[in-house]
């Protein structure tokens, strides 16, 4: 009976963690990633990364590391500092859900 309760306690609480909301993250990456990155993450500036179609993990560890100082480069410091947990949740699934423009050509 405990183990019963002990599972459905875990269930609750991964139905009660929200999902990621892509139109934020798409609305937040228009607003703040776009003109470097591209509207979709496939950025066609040699100097910026192209986002589009990487892990969402890794996507949002980048953002959490450039806020806390972790990762160092003045010009992310100072857009993920303002972004929420929230918004970096999003920000990452919506990057990872669009398609890179990037091609293997042989």
């Amino acid at each position: 009976m405990k183990a019963a309760l002990i599972i459905l306690a875990g269930l609750a609480l991964i139905g009660s963690a929200s999902a990621a909301d892509l139109a934020a993250g798409a609305a937040k990456a228009k607003e703040v990633c776009a003109a470097c990155h591209g509207a979709d993450g496939n950025s066609t500036d040699v100097n910026n990364p192209r986002l589009a179609g990487q892990h969402a993990d890794y996507l949002a560890k980048a953002l959490r590391d450039y806020k806390s100082g972790e990762r160092s480069n003045a010009i992310m410091k100072g857009f993920a500092t303002a972004l929420s947990k929230r918004d970096i949740e999003n920000l990452s699934a919506y990057f990872a859900s669009q398609k890179s423009s990037l091609s293997v050509k042989y």
